[in-house]
C-alpha cells in the first residue's frame, strides 16, 4: 500500500517545472498523513536528480489539510544543479491551491569529516515491548492499516500518560514488510516515518493523551537531515524530545539511530496544540 502510494505518475516536464501525480491512503479523519506527502515531495524531487545523488536535508511547511479522497498534483522546480549538490522546490496542490511547501537538497557524498551523537542507553529492545504493543483506536495519528510498526518503549499515549510527565519518548519502528534496496526510497519512507510521533513529546510533557477531549493537534512544519544510509524494514529507534511549547505551539526534536547505534537522522517539528482550559 505504501509503495503504490510512492510510485507516482509523472508529466511531460515544463518550461520551468516537472509534474506528477499521486493517491492517498485512506485515513480515519479524512486528512491526508503529513508524512505521505514529506514522503511523495522527497520521491518528485529525486526524479529530477541524477542517479548519484541522495537527499541530506529537507525543510517544508503544512499549509493545508489535504483531503485523502482525492489525488493530488507535486510540481518540482530544479532551482540550482552543482557539482556536489542539487536542490529542488516542491509543491503539493490539490483543486488547485498547495497544501505543502518543501526545499530538499541532494548531494553526492564524498569522504569527509565524521562524528555522531552516541544513542539512548537501556532502551528495553522492541522484541521485548511487542507482545503489549497494540494499535489503539484512538490512535487517529496512524493510518487506518498503517504499513508502519510502532512501539512505545515508555508506553503508548493514547487513553493516557503512563508515568510522570516528561517531555521525551523512545519509540521503535520499521515498516511491515520489506521495501527493495532503492536507498532514496528507504530515505523517503523515513521521513514518512519520521512524522508519526514526534508530536508526543510535546503532549506527553504535559500528561496531556490523544483522547483528551477538545485536544486539536496539527503540524506545521517539518525539517529533516539524513546522516547515513539505513534500511527501513528493520527496527530503528527514534529518540524523541520536546525542548520548549510556548503561544498554543509545540517543538519537538528526534533522533533516529540503528539498532546497532548508528545515527541515521535528525528531525524536528513544530505543531500547533491547543488544549481546553481547565485539562
Amino acid at each position: 500500500m505504501m509503495l503504490e502510494v510512492l510510485d507516482l505518475a509523472s508529466s511531460e516536464a515544463r518550461t520551468t517545472e516537472d509534474i506528477f501525480t499521486g493517491s492517498s491512503h485512506p485515513m480515519p479523519t479524512g486528512r491526508i498523513f503529513g508524512g505521505q506527502v514529506l514522503a511523495q515531495a522527497i520521491i518528485a524531487a529525486d526524479r529530477t536528480t541524477g542517479d548519484d545523488r541522495v537527499p541530506h536535508s529537507m525543510h517544508g511547511y503544512f499549509l493545508r489539510p489535504g483531503d485523502a479522497a482525492q489525488g493530488l498534483t507535486l510540481s518540482v522546480d530544479r532551482i540550482h544543479d552543482g557539482r556536489s549538490f542539487s536542490t529542488r522546490r516542491t509543491q503539493a496542490y490539490q483543486h488547485g491551491v498547495p497544501i505543502f511547501s518543501m526545499i530538499a537538497s541532494f548531494e553526492r557524498e564524498d569522504p569527509g569529516l565524521e562524528h555522531q551523537a552516541s544513542p539512548p542507553a537501556g532502551i528495553t529492545p522492541p522484541d521485548e515491548l511487542l507482545s503489549a504493543a497494540t494499535v489503539h483506536p484512538l490512535s487517529r495519528r496512524l493510518l487506518a492499516d498503517s504499513p508502519i510498526e510502532v512501539v512505545h518503549a515508555e508506553g503508548a499515549i493514547y487513553d493516557a500518560v503512563p508515568d510522570a510527565p516528561v517531555p521525551a519518548q523512545h519509540v521503535w519502528m520499521r515498516t511491515r514488510r520489506p521495501i527493495g534496496d532503492d536507498p532514496v526510497v528507504h530515505r523517503a519512507v523515513l521521513a514518512y516515518m519520521s512524522d508519526l510521533t514526534i508530536q508526543e513529546s510535546v503532549l506527553r510533557a504535559h500528561g496531556v493523551p490523544w483522547s483528551q477531549p477538545g485536544l486539536k493537534v496539527a503540524s506545521l512544519d517539518h525539517a529533516m537531515w539524513w546522516h547515513r544510509p539505513a534500511r527501513v524494514d528493520e527496527w530503528l529507534l527514534y529518540a524523541q524530545e520536546s525542548p520548549s511549547a510556548r503561544g498554543g505551539r509545540g517543538l519537538a526534536t528526534g533522533r533516529i539511530f540503528t539498532r546497532e547505534g548508528d545515527l541515521v537522522a535528525t528531525v524536528a517539528q513544530e505543531i500547533m496544540v491547543r488544549v481546553p482550559d481547565g485539562a
